[in-house]
């Protein structure tokens, strides 16, 4: 399963914001962490903060695209049943979903 994050680093606290829409009208999971972009450690602490929040696997978490870009396609891997049911629960409690 794949999704697109928009993510913000140096943040005040790590925290997934909720759901917005970019400019082409493509829906984003906003993240904020409070690590910096430099090596790797933004990247490093939105796949440790996914993986807490979904209760997963760290392993099932990667980054797939736009590893040097504030948006991301973040690959989780997993039965995509599962999977989708367990997203779709946490998701639905975030704002603007």
């Amino acid at each position: 399963m794949r999704i697109a994050v928009r993510l913000t680093p140096r943040a005040h606290a790590n925290r997934i914001d909720g759901i917005a829409r970019s400019a082409d009208g493509t829906s984003l999971l906003k993240v904020s962490v409070t690590a910096p972009p430099a090596e790797n450690r933004a990247n490093d602490a939105l796949t440790a903060l996914l993986a807490k929040e979904w209760r997963l696997p760290r392993r099932d978490i990667a980054i797939s695209g736009g590893a040097k870009s504030r948006n991301k396609t973040v690959h989780v891997a997993g039965d995509p049943h599962t999977l989708s049911q367990r997203l779709a629960a946490a998701l639905a409690k975030l704002p603007g979903s």
